[in-house]
């Protein structure tokens, strides 16, 4: 069986908010990437499959800024980019949620969400004593989580350390959508999760695309994939395998070119 690859007709006149063009990252003998490229469109979700040692990882981490290729290009609206560490990334407007979250168990919702970025008093007891502004933080981050939909977390005081597993990759990916004025990675965010959660966390992504943040998403559930993906990136032994859409291929058609049953 041979599959044509297929990408959304009208990206040919639109700009890639996050485009890679032929990159190549290797580790000594072992190819990570060889010649990989990448469009990601406004207000899109575009889901990454592949299977294990496919190149999924190490191309989130070139786009990342978590490690740097060998060869290619990066282009963030249409300007060539360089990153040199996930800083750098951060700082263009592209953030990133790994499966482990990052979150410190021990502080609450609030604080988690501008770690690293925490709010000063104004006037002279921020600029001099450097006293945060707790209350300023709670406030802003109730409110991020009301434009996010998150009904789950009302009281943003709460350790997270006492937040169910989803709760937790809420607080994470509402951090990133906080900060993400360009670009939202989620890696596996609904590994390990239970049904309900999993629903929850698919609804986060949803919000975020509906507020014209375009999403990343890598992810081994093939149900989510074709669930809440405008278009779906396969990886294969280090080469963009094809480009597909939910409404013009199946699952059983992302399977086999994923695992090269099928050609593209």
């Amino acid at each position: 069986m041979t599959i044509t690859e297929n990408t959304a007709p009208e990206s040919a006149t639109r700009t890639p908010v996050l485009q890679a063009r032929r990159l190549v990252k290797t580790f000594g003998r072992v190819v990570g990437l060889d010649g990989v490229s990448l469009e990601l469109y406004p207000g899109e979700v575009l889901a990454i499959i592949g299977d294990n040692g496919a190149g999924k990882s190490t191309l989130i981490k070139c786009l990342t800024g978590a490690e740097i290729p060998d060869e290619g290009e990066l282009f963030l609206d249409g300007k060539k980019v360089t990153f040199k560490r996930p800083q750098d990334a951060r700082a263009a407007g592209i953030e990133t949620v790994y499966q482990n979250l990052a979150v410190s168990p021990a502080l609450d919702v609030a604080s988690n969400l501008y770690l690293g970025r925490e709010m000063r008093r104004s006037g002279i007891l921020g600029s001099v004593f450097r006293v945060l502004d707790t209350a300023g933080m709670r406030k802003a981050a109730k409110e991020e989580l009301t434009n996010l939909g998150i009904s789950t977390l009302q009281d943003v005081t709460v350790p997270v350390e006492n937040l169910s597993g989803g709760q937790r990759q809420a607080v994470a990916v509402a951090r990133a959508a906080a900060f993400g004025s360009k670009v939202v990675v989620l890696d596996e965010p609904t590994a390990a999760l239970g049904v309900r959660e999993s629903n929850q966390v698919l609804e986060l992504i949803r919000n975020l695309r509906d507020r014209g943040v375009p999403v990343i998403l890598i992810s081994h559930n093939m149900p989510h994939v074709f669930d809440v993906a405008d278009r779906i990136h396969i990886q294969r032994l280090g080469k963009r395998a094809a480009t597909i859409t939910p409404q013009s291929h199946s699952m059983t058609d992302a399977v086999a070119i994923m695992t090269g049953a099928a050609t593209a």
